[in-house]
């Protein structure tokens, strides 16, 4: 190993891991919105079923929880690829007319 290098390579100005860099493609547009409406749905469902209590003779614990969780995600996943309730459309969108302006 090498003491002189550095482990990562620095990062420069134009995309960090929090705010990706600006493009115009369409594809990663749609996949960022379907991965915010997942979030959004996960969100909500885990709201949904907080009160559902879980079956006695099979169910319980704090695995439970766990994988419920788990599970929850991916459903939302599932409801966003597959049409979502619309907010992936209207958020692919605006990820596109930002970046337009952001062009000018």
């Amino acid at each position: 190993m090498d003491a002189t290098k550095p482990i990562l390579a620095p990062l420069t100005g134009a995309a960090t891991p929090a705010q990706p860099a600006p493009t115009n493609d369409p594809v990663a547009a749609r996949k960022a919105a379907e991965d915010f409406e997942a979030f959004y749905l996960s969100q909500a469902m885990d709201s949904m079923f907080e009160g559902i209590n879980s079956d006695a003779l099979f169910g319980g614990g704090n695995s439970e929880s766990v994988y419920r969780s788990l599970l929850l995600q991916e459903y939302a996943k599932v409801a966003a690829k597959s049409g979502g309730i619309g907010i992936a459309d209207a958020v692919q969108q605006e990820i596109l007319r930002m970046q337009e302006g952001q062009k000018k």
